[in-house]
C-alpha cells in the first residue's frame, strides 16, 4: 500500500531501472509517514562515502507540541541498500544526465520502505508526447469498456 507518492516521477523522467531500499527514521517520523503525511516532490538521492541518501525529502511534524526540539523536516535521511545496489546506484549517477529519484513510500510487513529508480530527465515536447498516448489508452479503455 503507497503511503506517499511522488505523482509527477513518471511524467518528468523516464525510469530505467528500479530498487527497493530501507529508510533509517525517527519513531515520529514514521507514525507521520503512516498517516500520509510527507512529500517526494523535490527530493532525489545521493551516494556519499558509500551510503545513499534522501535529500529534500520532507516529512512534517506528526504532533508538532510533542516534536523534539531542533527537528529538521527535511534533513537528509539514509537508505539501507546491498553494497551491491550502491555500487550500481553510484554508477548511475555518475553518467551524464541521469538522477536517482523516488517514487514512493510503501508498507511492507511492518517496515517502511523506499522505490527508487535512476531515471532520465525528459523534455517538454516528449512530456507531450506521453501525455497524448496515455490520452488516447484511456479512449481506447473506455470504449472497449462501453460496448
Amino acid at each position: 500500500m503507497n503511503l506517499i507518492e511522488h505523482k509527477k516521477a513518471r511524467l518528468n523522467y523516464e525510469v530505467l531501472e528500479e530498487f527497493e531500499a530501507g529508510i533509517e527514521l525517527l519513531g515520529h517520523e514514521v507514525k507521520a509517514l503512516r498517516q500520509k503525511l510527507g512529500q517526494l516532490e523535490g527530493a532525489h538521492v545521493i551516494i556519499r562515502g558509500g551510503e545513499a541518501y534522501i535529500v529534500g525529502m520532507h516529512i512534517p511534524p506528526y504532533q508538532a507540541a510533542n516534536t523534539p526540539k531542533g527537528y529538521d523536516p527535511d534533513r537528509s535521511r539514509r537508505l539501507l541498500l546491498t553494497k551491491k545496489e550502491l555500487a550500481e546506484l553510484a554508477g548511475f549517477e555518475r553518467q551524464k544526465g541521469l538522477t536517482i529519484v523516488p517514487l514512493w513510500v510503501y508498507n511492507k510487513g511492518s517496515k517502511l520502505k523506499l522505490k527508487i529508480a535512476a531515471a532520465r530527465g525528459r523534455k517538454k515536447f516528449d512530456k507531450r508526447e506521453v501525455l497524448k498516448r496515455r490520452d488516447t489508452e484511456r479512449e481506447m479503455r473506455r470504449t472497449l469498456k462501453s460496448k
